[in-house]
């Protein structure tokens, strides 16, 4: 089946959803892009010129350029302080709504999205795609195979001197909620857990050119005893980690170490005698299934999927709004300096 659907937000993210659309083998024949929206015509103009969409309908006005093509899908690739606007104008179309991170401005925008899509009867999620690479998928499946025993732990780094320039560098809370969303969805996706609480510490370090959040260090407790530990700055120089973090998980019977990139290691206790117990490295399996690990393209081939099957995508809405809620806890907890309860 293929689908036909409106973008909004042509800025440079948009060149990411466009590519994985024109490229990917995932999405092959899948999506006709119908139409482009931006605040400034002449980047939806010059968005379309790259990706050779010359004569599909442009405009500032998405109810006019939903109300022009009536198209199956939504794309919403604004920033986030328009999100709620634009899911609600896309349900209100009858298009399935795929969204960027983060879901919404606010735990309250995220409910009135999840209602809107049931009520509207069409689908709403977020494009999680840092949950869609290899690495995160493999943890997930030797946390889920017992072999570290029962999970105690998971500790990541998150440290890159980011220029992007733009809106982000004026935003509040830029790091948690712009890039740490990603790895918070990542920690939660891996545990299989629910969050429970969390207490954060919200900096911006001298020399930061943000004005404001660059970093947090945050301790969030997970169901059943799992502790996850954060710790991320987005203007730190000198040794950048992957942009998938530096990560630690610890279990009852070993530990596991990723770089973020390929390199894995994993080891369990060999023996039950000595001050320091032999260890024996293990195996991390492959993930399940490749189609699940090419990021953007894997998360808008879930997507589709799910709407042709009639299931959940695995980032709908009413999922990814426990991944805000540790957002915006840990933003309550730096505020006022003490541990909040993580609810929805």
């Amino acid at each position: 089946m293929a689908f036909t659907a409106v973008l909004a937000g042509c800025g440079s993210m948009s060149r990411g959803w466009l590519t994985a659309i024109a490229t990917h083998p995932l999405l092959a024949g899948r999506v006709q892009v119908v139409g482009l929206v931006d605040l400034d015509r002449a980047t939806a103009e010059a968005r379309a010129a790259e990706f050779g969409l010359a004569g599909i309908p442009i405009g500032t006005d998405l109810d006019a350029i939903l109300t022009q093509t009536g198209p199956d899908l939504l794309f919403d690739v604004v920033v986030p302080g328009a999100r709620a606007g634009v899911v609600e104008s896309g349900l209100r179309h009858g298009c399935h709504v795929l969204s960027e991170k983060p879901m919404a401005a606010s735990i309250d925008e995220g409910r009135a999205m999840i209602a809107q899509a049931a009520a509207a009867g069409r689908l709403h999620a977020v494009v999680q795609n840092r949950r869609f690479v290899a690495g995160v998928r493999r943890i997930r499946r030797l946390i889920d195979s017992g072999a570290l025993g029962e999970l105690t732990g998971l500790n990541c780094d998150f440290f890159i001197g980011a220029h992007f320039g733009g809106f982000r560098e004026d935003m509040d809370h830029v790091l948690l909620l712009d890039m740490a969303i990603h790895t918070l969805d990542a920690a939660r996706f891996m545990a299989g857990k629910r969050p429970r609480a969390v207490y954060c510490l919200e900096t911006n370090p001298r020399g930061s050119w943000y004005r404001q959040g660059a970093a947090a260090n945050a301790i969030f407790e997970f169901e059943d005893d799992v502790v996850f530990n954060y710790r991320g700055s987005w203007c730190a120089e000198g040794a950048n980690t992957s942009w998938e973090s530096a990560w630690r998980i610890t279990g009852s019977k070993g530990t596991l170490l990723w770089d973020g990139e390929d390199h894995f290691e994993a080891r369990i206790v060999d023996g039950d005698t000595g001050f320091f117990r032999d260890l024996k490295p293990i195996e991390v399996p492959p993930p399940a299934d490749a189609d699940q690990t090419h990021g953007h393209a894997s998360v808008i081939a879930d997507f589709l999927d799910a709407i042709e099957t009639g299931r959940s995508p695995e980032t709908a809405g009413s999922d990814n709004i426990n991944s805000l809620a540790m957002v915006f806890a840990a933003i309550d907890s730096a505020r006022t300096g003490q541990r909040v309860p993580i609810a929805v």
